[in-house]
């Protein structure tokens, strides 16, 4: 052998090729192998003094870092003996999960602090299915938006989910969820301001808690990350064990039997991957064993038998066996859908025993195609900490729909049992087009005051409101206009290129469509078939794009509820039969509904006042002049209450309003919407 080959050759120190390894496999796990067998937590054991290492600003400079560090190692087995024959057995502390999120206020709007507490009180929370209702320290009955309003300048607030395996045996949780706060003011040296909503909706009762990020001196409440992670849990587990007593091993072993067959990722499988090494895991016994793998054997080759079935799990030899990659990610992913058409089959209630599941559609983000049919669950979507919820809507088309969205984008009006639809703007071609025919007319200029004279002796206009059909062009102008694509002269005269249909089609391909939630009733199908007023129904019967329903499901209610209403009308004079079978309707059907309606309103809400007001009804043409005091949600849609003087009137909202509340207002009257003239004077222009 010469120099340089002698020179390449380098030992490999480890285990011959092939060879399983056996027993432990550094100094450190031969030392601590002992201790595994009489039911130590090595993991636990091995972490540096006083937990883990604090990161973060909290953990930097937070309330609650000795309570922590007191608390470390809290909830394990501990063993009594049985003195009469020597015998024993161990118990734990009883188990709580504790989720929590810090929430930065910064640049969030109070509105969706707000809308959170709401979908806390949702109906369907409580024991009888009632809405939950918001309680504190003091109070049973606390009110929400005293407490968002002390909180707005606040620069986080911190929300915690608190659910106790046993939570069932626990009955009212107002006690506990107090004690446990009471505990927690002691454990960071400062009084809380806190309130907390129940939910008994889900298969273990848990409290939402909100508590504000400032201490009782006024100054900002920053809470150690070890305490988040580790103390509140600990401090909750030992409130449950007090009230309910330590756990056996033999119960836990009872409720880890019941998850052998679970289509989810379970405590099982979490010991499975602790336990293995390079995706094998080695069950046969043998001294080196972990005392957890020792006593629940049984249980995890049960819990592999069933991965093997789902092929999440292969066996290599007696014992022992290769785990897939994807077990947590897909045992995960299957767990939430199942959770998830749990969730709606209790939203469609009796209805759900007539749906397959193969009509059930889940959309974890916007759905592609807009979806139309009637609410029928709402709520906190994910762990419910963030600001993502929920709809279960009950489509035209027959199937169900779960979609999730960031809750700033649901209407207060998306109410159970409303009709609304979910999705992205449509496209605006057919508005594009009408544009581009009006420029062609008029020398490439677009003016939205000729276009509403020419609408108005329009018979369709599409849901018969000529206003909102004109400010639908103004929108896609303006918006066109930021991209450089179209000019504005003035409020009347818009500049229109000869390339614009390439130029704005090019515009929407490259621009996502803005998601929308839009309500077309707050009223429910059944209600809308008698009702005297300009309902969805009425909508679909007169519009000239009526939406496509499905023969079953929710669109077959529609059918039915559309032919029902064509009699209604023609009963009340407002339609009639034509000799071919057909129905024509009265060409002004909507306005004379919706004014019937909103004079009916007025005169009550003008019965009711007691400084003297009364109802001036809004006519076409007319100018209506005042101060925008409020919305209400009448059948017909959403209304502003505008006072002058010692008069009121009601007009259609429009969501410009929403800024000028207790400011005066100035509009003009025009068929069934108002052009309001806000913030820029215009002889008859359309504001947008």
């Amino acid at each position: 052998m010469s120099k340089d080959e002698s020179d390449d050759f380098k030992p490999h120190l480890g285990n011959p090729r092939g060879r399983p390894r056996k027993g432990p496999r550094t100094t450190t796990a031969l030392i601590l192998r002992p201790v595994a067998e009489q039911g130590g937590d090595l993991r636990r054991l091995l972490r540096p003094p006083g937990g883990r290492k604090p990161s973060g600003r909290f953990n930097a400079r937070g309330r609650g870092r000795e309570a922590a560090a007191a608390l470390e190692g809290h909830g394990g087995w501990e063993f009594y003996a049985d003195t009469s024959d020597g015998s024993g057995m161990r118990f734990r502390a009883r188990r709580v999960i504790v989720k929590a999120r810090v929430i930065k206020l910064k640049g969030v709007e109070s509105q969706a602090i707000a809308a959170h507490l709401r979908y806390l009180q949702r109906e369907g929370v409580t024991l009888d299915g009632r809405r939950g209702h918001a309680y504190s320290a003091s109070e049973d009955e606390a009110d929400p938006k005293a407490f968002t309003e002390r909180g707005r300048e606040d620069r986080h607030q911190f929300r915690f989910i608190v659910a106790a395996e046993d939570g069932v045996a626990l009955g009212d949780l107002k006690p506990f969820t107090r004690r446990l706060m009471g505990q927690m003011e002691q454990d960071l040296d400062t009084t809380l301001d806190w309130v907390a909503v129940d939910h008994y909706n889900t298969g273990h009762p848990h409290t939402h808690v909100v508590v504000r990020g400032v201490t009782d001196e006024g100054k900002i409440l920053y809470i150690a990350g070890n305490y988040i992670a580790h103390g509140i849990r600990a401090r909750a587990s030992d409130l449950v064990t007090r009230e309910l007593g330590r756990q056996s091993e033999l119960d836990v072993q009872q409720k880890l039997g019941q998850e052998v067959d679970h289509d989810r990722f379970t405590r099982l499988d979490r010991t499975l991957l602790d336990e293995a090494q390079d995706g094998r895991v080695d069950l046969r016994i043998s001294p080196g064993q972990s005392y957890l793998v020792r006593v629940n054997r049984h249980l995890l080759i049960s819990r592999l038998e069933k991965l093997e079935a789902m092929q999440l799990a292969t066996p290599i030899e007696p014992g022992v066996w290769d785990l897939s990659p994807k077990l947590k990610p897909m045992l995960t992913q299957l767990g939430e859908r199942i959770d998830t058409l749990n969730l709606m089959r209790d939203a469609l209630g009796e209805e759900a025993a007539h749906r397959s599941v193969a009509n059930y559609a889940i959309h974890r983000d916007v759905p592609r195609t807009s979806v139309t049919g009637h609410l029928v669950g709402k709520g906190l979507a994910g762990d419910g900490l963030g600001d993502k919820v929920y709809l279960v809507v009950d489509g035209i088309d027959a199937r169900v729909h779960y979609v999730e969205l960031t809750a700033a984008l649901v209407p207060d009006e998306a109410r159970i049992g409303a009709i609304l639809t979910v999705g992205r703007e449509p496209s605006a071609r057919s508005v594009d087009k009408t544009i581009a025919a009006y420029a062609a007319r008029n020398d490439g200029f677009y003016e939205p005051r000729e276009h509403y004279e020419i609408a108005r002796m329009t018979a369709r206009i599409p849901g018969g409101d000529v206003e909102d059909h004109i400010e639908a062009h103004v929108r896609r102008l303006e918006a066109l206009r930021r991209a450089g694509i179209v000019g504005r002269l003035d409020a009347d005269h818009w500049d229109i290129p000869r390339d614009f249909l390439e130029r704005a089609a090019a515009y929407d391909e490259r621009e996502a469509r803005k998601l929308v939630v839009e309500v077309h009733s707050v009223v429910a199908l059944d209600r809308q078939i008698t009702a005297e007023a300009a309902t969805w129904l009425d909508r679909q019967l007169v519009g000239r794009h009526r939406a496509e329903t499905a023969p079953m499901g929710f669109g077959h209610q529609v059918q039915q509820a559309l032919e029902r209403r064509q009699h209604q009308l023609i009963a009340h004079g407002l339609a009639k039969r034509r000799d071919d079978g057909g129905v024509q309707y009265q060409p002004d059907l909507l306005a004379t509904l919706q004014r019937r309606e909103v004079d009916r309103v007025g005169q009550h809400l003008a019965a009711k006042r007691t400084d003297g007001r009364t109802y001036v009804p809004a006519r076409d043409g007319s100018v209506v002049r005042g101060t925008y005091r409020r919305a209400i949600t009448l059948t017909s849609g959403k209304f502003a209450v505008i006072q002058h003087d010692q008069q009121f009137t009601l007009v259609p909202w429009r969501a410009i309003l929403q800024s000028h509340r207790g400011r005066e207002v100035v509009g003009i009257v025009r068929g069934m919407g108002v052009s309001w003239q806000l913030g820029m004077q215009r002889d008859r222009g359309l504001s947008r």
